[in-house]
């Protein structure tokens, strides 16, 4: 029987596992988790109690009963037989008895396991047949049942009365086909020589138990089962015949047929776990029975057994350790077949035993409760039904193109989960199924989208050529890639296509590591939308969550674009599902108090504010102060957090200095600005800074003598078309957070030679990744902060990832990538431990963290000039920069020398 339900359960967060223990249960996943082809043998598992054991340490049968039990949507199918609960003089019949009720719930989110050959075995145990001195008495008794058994009889139906002659003739003939159809089927399904009908009975005479062929007939042998004749068997044959029949039906319904898909949707195995088994008890004799079983008939069938005892099993009296789990069922299955050839009584049987005293830390984020699989995409249930009206699902899939051109669920494989919500395609996409952003002018996007599509095929092929052995991890891009407005002729999601790129490159560099690199990752993408200004983040977070639940691989978001009141609530609800946010570009204060799991990879605005007021001072020597601020079109001051919190770090910085401090809005004049001799700080969205250029316009030779934009200018600066249209007599200084990672930082890098930086200049050079490529001596594409700044949270994740994994399989490297043996709460503590001393040596700058903080420490941070706006042609130029570049140092703001060289 099931154990209670009643008692009281510690917190996932706060389980304990015995040594070794961690590892037992990824050994256990990967036995459940049923390979796509063939099936795998699964031995006896056999846990022995610690010696000692009072029940104050870690009980691991509890916790894979939670391990198995609270999985999402699709369980494991699975059994808890507790021996010690079972009623005084429970036997063999009993426990399978048990077993099968409980198997044959449909509580697991998958259509419940049928069985045809145990109910008849355990059936006809239980009926009782008198012993007159006629036998056909008895062997009649017994067909009516069976008769009775197999459906429902029409033969006591009286003939309908009244009518006419046709009427009654027709009711006649009626009559006697229910009453003869039933009996001569049945007498042709027990005879077992008509093909495909009554084949489970059938299957009783070729099976090799209490010898059938004695019998002659199904009906013979069904005699000897019932209560009284099966006396003079022995009970051991019978209770291997029951046994054999449970295991039988197991088979049948794991079956794999081509012309079936559903067949395919069972992706885990059955689970049974026995606990409190004494040896020469009733469970240890199921657990004997079952060995002999699968040595006598040598078919392998799809249970999993999980024993838990005091003692080691007589046969096998030498348990292994549990921190060896992995390496003793490598033995064993290498054993396996000779053993079987022997028969020997131990044949099955892996005997494992926790350190008595000693306890593993509990794993991080709590036990990850197992789910089964999804099954292949052609296994779905409506596919039988799809092939049979193909015009109707061909009519089908041009109305959902008619109904949401561009935003469509895929049809031909990868991850894929969109839907319209006003007017915006919402959701997330791993394939070229779904590529976002279909407006006129965004071609680069799509590009970016599509080369990391690719990307994601390439990176699964390696992952399977190399055995698996690789880690493989998923970390989803989510940003704004719909809703702004757009001309044919201009590019208007720069900043989002940058940060595409430099996970990209990130992707490609793993793909270009060695074949037999068997510890470097490999990198898969998943692209996500959250609509304009991160409005519609909410929705596409939860259609990430559920992704989150079914894939393991995902472990981690980078992105989300603007720092508003949307955005925290994203990060609040990623925290809630347990998922890292790596923020590229996010700069607003406080911004980690929405989420535990937040890693901020620039520095913030408390930062910006203080290196504005340092350079007007030191280096402008300046001590007045015009700002102006914008918030985009349908936001607020409230809402949009990265404007609030700069404007706020500005006046505290400035204080009396700041003579103007107002909102400006487009079509604003702003002729009190000509020949301004002070420091004009546009702290506004880059949406609104081509309006603001244009409305100096008319101050012609007199213009503000230094105008200085905010970091969100860059996103301005990286718009070629919008440059075009700028005057070319202002010029702009503006924030920087990635100063290092510009063509020329990237090429003395490469002349010091720097490892990090050269490596990521050979690859946003590469004729087969960015499009153009980037920084070439004879092409003047500059490369966009952006890039260099997302490269770096995405390798992060990734180092972090490889040291993880490093850990797991320091004993055998060549053992293969299990996804759930690490998970996204302990790849965060881990990117915490590694930059807790020297930092993350990033392209843009040392990254380093405290413990109770996901804003960078010193982060470098710098001030760009650009003489004339509209060549874009002609980069950037760093005048100022603070913050660390390469190796802790005190916290120091200094101007960058005429000739631009790095320090």
């Amino acid at each position: 029987m099931r154990e209670s339900t009643g008692q009281k359960q510690s917190p996932p967060g706060r389980d304990r596992l015995p040594a070794g223990g961690l590892e037992f249960v990824a050994l256990l996943a990967r036995l459940l988790r049923r390979p796509r082809r063939g099936d795998r043998r699964l031995p006896l598992l056999w846990l022995v109690r610690p010696d000692g054991d009072t029940g104050a340490g870690p009980d691991l049968m509890a916790l894979l009963r939670r391990f198995l039990a609270q999985g999402q949507r699709r369980r494991v199918p699975h059994a808890v037989l507790d021996v010690a609960a079972q009623p005084p003089g429970t036997d063999v019949s009993m426990l399978l008895r048990e077993l099968h009720r409980q198997l044959s719930l449909e509580a697991f989110g998958v259509a419940r396991l049928r069985f045809r050959h145990y109910p008849l075995a355990d059936w006809l145990m239980h009926q009782s047949l008198s012993f007159g001195v006629d036998a056909e008495e008895g062997r009649s008794t017994l067909v009516r049942r069976l008769r009775d058994r197999r459906g429902a009889r029409a033969a006591g139906e009286p003939v309908p009365p009244g009518g006419d002659a046709i009427a009654v003739v027709s009711q006649v003939l009626l009559w006697l086909v229910r009453r003869a159809v039933p009996g001569a089927l049945f007498r042709v399904a027990v005879s077992g020589r008509v093909p495909l009908v009554g084949r489970h009975y059938r299957w009783f005479m070729r099976q090799q138990y209490l010898a059938p062929r004695q019998s002659v007939t199904f009906l013979g042998f069904a005699e000897r089962l019932t209560a009284g004749w099966r006396d003079g068997e022995q009970p051991d044959q019978v209770n291997k015949l029951l046994l054999h029949a449970f295991l039988e039906d197991l088979r049948q319904a794991y079956r794999r047929r081509l012309w079936r898909p559903a067949d395919w949707r069972r992706t885990a195995y059955p689970a049974l776990l026995l606990d409190h088994v004494a040896p020469g008890g009733v469970g240890h004799v199921l657990i004997r029975l079952l060995n002999d079983v699968r040595n006598e008939t040598g078919r392998n069938d799809p249970l999993l057994v999980v024993v838990a005892g005091d003692g080691p099993p007589p046969e096998l009296p030498e348990p292994h350790p549990l921190d060896e789990a992995d390496e003793a069922y490598d033995e064993w299955a290498e054993a396996l077949p000779e053993m079987r050839r022997l028969r020997r009584a131990a044949a099955w049987l892996v005997v494992l035993r926790p350190a008595a005293a000693e306890t593993g830390p509990p794993p991080r984020g709590g036990l990850r409760p197992f789910t089964a699989p999804e099954p292949p995409w052609w296994s779905r249930r409506f596919l039988p039904a799809a092939l049979c009206l193909v015009v109707l699902a061909a009519g089908t899939a041009w109305a959902a193109t008619r109904w949401g051109p561009g935003c469509h669920p895929s049809v031909g494989g990868g991850r894929v989960a969109v839907e319209l919500v006003e007017g915006e395609c919402i959701g997330y996409s791993d394939s070229a199924a779904q590529v976002f952003n279909n407006d006129p002018g965004q071609q680069r996007l799509r590009t970016i989208q599509e080369r990391i599509f690719a990307q994601n095929r390439a990176a699964e092929e390696v992952w399977e050529r190399s055995d698996r052995r690789r880690p493989y991890l998923t970390l989803v891009y989510l940003g704004t890639l719909t809703g702004n407005r757009t001309r044919a002729d201009e590019e208007s999601y720069v900043s989002e296509r940058e940060e595409l790129e430099g996970m990209a490159t990130a992707q490609y560099a793993l793909l270009k590591e060695s074949a037999g690199a068997d510890g470097a990752a490999l990198l898969r993408i998943v692209v996500a939308n959250g609509g304009r200004q991160m409005r519609h983040a909410g929705r596409a977070v939860a259609m990430l969550a559920e992704l989150a639940r079914d894939d393991p691989t995902v472990l981690g978001v980078v992105g989300l674009v603007d720092s508003r009141t949307s955005t925290a609530r994203a990060m609040r609800e990623l925290n809630r599902v347990g998922l890292p946010v790596l923020a590229p570009t996010l700069s607003a204060d406080r911004l980690d108090a929405n989420s535990r799991l937040y890693l901020q990879i620039s520095a913030p605005n408390t930062d910006q504010a203080r290196m504005v007021e340092a350079y007007a001072r030191q280096v402008l020597k300046v001590d007045e102060a015009h700002v102006y601020w914008t918030t985009g079109e349908g936001s607020s001051l409230t809402e949009d957090l990265y404007v609030n919190t700069l404007v706020e770090g500005l006046r505290k910085r400035f204080g009396t200095r700041i003579t103007r401090l107002e909102e400006w809005r487009p079509g604003r004049r702003l002729i009190a600005e000509c020949g301004y001799p002070g420091l004009l700080f546009y702290a506004g969205r880059w949406s609104e800074f081509d309006g603001f250029l244009r409305a100096l316009r008319e101050c012609g030779d007199n213009p503000p003598a230094h105008l200085v934009g905010d970091d969100s200018v860059n996103r301005y600066m990286a718009n070629p078309g919008l440059r075009a249209s700028a005057p070319g007599n202002i010029p702009v200084t503006y924030v920087s957070k990635a100063a290092l990672g510009t063509c020329a930082a990237l090429r003395a890098a490469q002349a010091r030679r720097d490892e990090a930086r050269a490596s990521f200049l050979t690859w946003i050079q590469a004729d087969d990744l960015l499009d153009p490529p980037r920084c070439r001596p004879e092409q003047p594409h500059q490369v966009g902060e952006r890039v260099s700044l997302a490269y770096d949270a995405a390798m992060m994740m990734v180092r972090a990832v490889e040291s993880l994994a490093a850990r797991l399989h320091h004993a055998d490297p060549r053992q293969r990538w299990e996804p759930t043996a690490v998970n996204p709460v302990g790849v965060h503590a881990e990117v915490l431990r590694q930059n807790a001393g020297q930092g993350y040596p990033g392209v843009a700058g040392l990254i380093r963290y405290t413990p109770d903080s996901g804003e960078p420490v010193d982060k470098r941070i710098s001030l760009m000039r650009v003489e004339r706006v509209p060549e874009v042609a002609t980069g950037p130029v760093e005048v100022f920069h603070c913050g660390a570049a390469d190796r802790p140092a005190p916290p120091i703001c200094a101007a960058v020398p005429a000739t631009g060289a790095q320090p």
